[in-house]
């Protein structure tokens, strides 16, 4: 289930203290006792609507809810369903989000479903398709890697200089252990050294390596 929404008041505290006082996401997490998630989530939403504080301090509490979240509507009064095909396949493209599908939805069909709604939609739809193959997995068998498809930034303390890397990813499925590193490239040295560090982190070596179609580690996939 989508988490609970937050108090139009609380929501307004975290984008005076993101915009106003410009705390860090971590420091506005601390100080409205929320989680750095919701920071993020609740800044970006009002970002992506157009918000600014001046319109935010300035709005009723209804008004902006309204503005981030759609318009309410009477009980019973039909909504616009979301196309949840096309909803599934644009979650698989990197660094898409149902908050940000909602915010599409949302500029089509300003009277929409509300955000708990709509990924209630998506995720009842989710539960009657979903075909599940259960494989088993003995612990030291495998260790399975990637890196991530959304590349993160690293900033240099000294310099302030800020560098894109990538995201190595290794996974133990049977305990569900993860070992995650930056790297500045995939090339074969970075490749070789991370899953070094991932063994030592582990505590041992897997039987096998499992990658994901990864170019880094696959010369010639089979299509």
């Amino acid at each position: 289930m989508a988490a609970e929404r937050l108090p139009m008041r609380k929501i307004r505290e975290i984008l005076r203290l993101r915009w106003v006082l410009e705390y860090g996401v971590r420091q506005t997490a601390l100080s409205a006792s929320v989680s750095t998630g919701v920071v993020s989530r609740t800044t970006q939403r009002a970002q992506a609507v157009g918000l600014t504080w001046e319109f935010a301090e300035a709005m009723t509490e209804t008004a902006l809810e309204e503005r981030l979240y759609g318009r309410s509507l009477p009980p019973g009064a039909a909504r616009a369903e979301p196309d949840l095909a096309w909803m599934h396949t644009e979650l698989k493209r990197p660094g898409m989000t149902l908050e940000l599908l909602h915010l599409e939805y949302l500029a089509q069909h300003p009277e929409g479903l509300r955000y708990t709604a709509f990924c209630e939609r998506y995720r009842r739809w989710k539960r009657r398709r979903k075909v599940t193959l259960r494989q088993p997995h003995k612990a030291g068998e495998r260790l399975q890697v990637d890196f991530s498809g959304k590349r993160p930034w690293l900033t240099d303390r000294e310099t302030g200089e800020r560098m894109q890397v990538e995201l190595f990813v290794g996974v133990l499925p049977a305990s569900g252990m993860i070992f995650a590193k930056a790297t500045r490239t995939q090339q074969l040295a970075d490749w070789v050294n991370v899953h070094a560090d991932a063994f030592e982190y582990f505590g041992g070596v897997t039987r096998a390596i499992v990658p994901d179609q990864l170019r880094s580690a696959v010369s010639a996939p089979d299509a």
